[in-house]
């Protein structure tokens, strides 16, 4: 598989891990896990109304009607699809992150379901027992020492912060599949994104319209799950504590599952 040089991407990508360095610093203490900084509150409501009105219009619909007409297994695989193409990108930000280990997993995951696995639409690896190698430049941006930032709405993709906005955008240039000259199809790793949060959607329709459509403040109830879920997840599923290790306005402190009763 030969690679194509495209310095407009390889800059681009330097420069938004540049711009991450200026996220917002709070310009208040934050007393636990739970709390937020929400400079662009009024914007982000406004970016929400948009999300809700579009997803009312056309992806829920949409999504709906593919896990309704698509069997359960081939939503899966395409699932499965998506999170193969996804490997390399991981395979990147675990070397940026100094996470050997996690760069193994990842590369292991691909091989497997890339020959074995159909090209990617069975996940043997999952059989074998390999763990899963999830990742993105989000985490490694945390690694490096960004701080998290105010909590933004981004049009279409939904909650984040500064930190994982940026991180989403230089994911979309960092993943080799897209560089690779004998592509099967253009921007076939943005299209395997679509499919599988169209599945996810459909799959997951109760909880996600319980927050959307049945609370009572459905903008706040989002934060705060994204935001509690999302530092959870960097810190490890090991870990019951949350602190934003590079920004002494975190303090260390319990995590809350928003879920819990």
């Amino acid at each position: 598989m030969h690679l194509k040089i495209q310095p407009a991407r390889i800059a681009i990508v330097a420069l938004l891990a540049l711009l991450v360095a200026g996220c917002s610093k709070p310009d208040r203490p934050m007393t636990s896990s739970g709390d937020y900084f929400d400079p662009y509150e009024k914007t982000n409501r406004k970016i929400h109304a948009f999300n809700i009105a579009l997803d009312r219009a056309a992806f829920r619909p949409a999504s709906k009607g593919y896990v309704t007409v698509v069997p359960d297994p081939m939503v899966e695989s395409f699932s499965n699809f998506a999170d193969n193409l996804s490997m390399p990108k991981n395979m990147v930000n675990a070397l940026l992150q100094g996470n050997p280990k996690l760069f193994g997993q990842a590369l292991a995951r691909f091989l497997m379901n890339t020959t074995i696995g159909f090209a990617g639409l069975a996940d043997p690896a999952t059989e074998f027992g390999l763990p899963p190698a999830q990742t993105d430049f989000g985490e490694t941006l945390y690694v490096w020492g960004a701080r998290e930032g105010a909590y933004v709405e981004l049009p279409i993709l939904g909650p984040s912060t500064e930190r994982d906005a940026a991180g989403t955008l230089v994911d979309f240039f960092l993943n080799p599949i897209g560089y690779a000259r004998n592509n099967p199809a253009d921007n076939i790793t943005a299209y395997a994104e679509i499919v599988q949060r169209m599945g996810d959607r459909g799959k997951f329709a109760d909880t996600i319209d319980s927050i959307l459509y049945e609370s009572e403040d459905s903008y706040a109830q989002a934060r705060v799950i994204y935001l509690q879920n999302r530092r959870f997840e960097l810190v490890g599923a090991g870990s019951e504590t949350y602190a934003d290790p590079y920004d002494d306005t975190f303090p260390d402190d319990t995590y809350e599952d928003p879920y819990a009763e």
